[in-house]
């Protein structure tokens, strides 16, 4: 349900498996801000911190995840424009992004960790900070910890049958 604009309620959200079925990815609570279940991913290890300045890499409990899953964070990270100059260049490649996310969902420092260049980089990270703080934070145990995310944003360029 929408109220006023806003969600309420419990929310699912679905995803496409592999061979094509629809399952449910997660179901989020928007009236009370919390996570209700999340469908397993691969078991990932980031770097946590579990010590306030103490980076580790480490496995966690629950992943960071965006509240409706790869789908809704796809119409965002989908706006992506392919850079005249790298077009030009025929750069193509994949730019990986980094950044942390915190204990109550919000994303920052944001680096370039893989390069294509051409404006690829710039154009990945403008596209990376226009999505929105609506991360739910991973967790280890029964609490919330700061992990750095990476999202890759592939650059390829069309062939033109002819």
């Amino acid at each position: 349900m929408v109220e006023k604009g806003n969600k309420v309620g419990v929310w699912e959200y679905y995803a496409y498996t592999r061979d094509g079925r629809q399952v449910i990815v997660q179901k989020y609570d928007h009236t009370t801000n919390k996570l209700v279940f999340f469908r397993p991913i691969e078991d990932v290890p980031y770097d946590v911190e579990l010590q306030p300045g103490q980076w580790t890499r480490s496995r966690v409990d629950q992943p960071p995840l965006f509240i409706g899953g790869d789908p809704i964070l796809a119409t965002y990270t989908t706006k992506i424009v392919y850079p005249p100059v790298a077009q030009d260049r025929k750069l193509q490649g994949k730019v990986l992004i980094s950044f942390a996310i915190d204990t109550l969902g919000r994303a920052s420092n944001h680096k370039v960790l893989m390069s294509v260049g051409g404006g690829c980089d710039e154009e990945a990270m403008r596209v990376c900070r226009t999505i929105p703080n609506q991360w739910i934070p991973a967790r280890k145990g029964s609490r919330a910890v700061p992990v750095v995310y990476e999202l890759p944003f592939t650059f390829k360029l069309q062939t033109v049958a002819q």
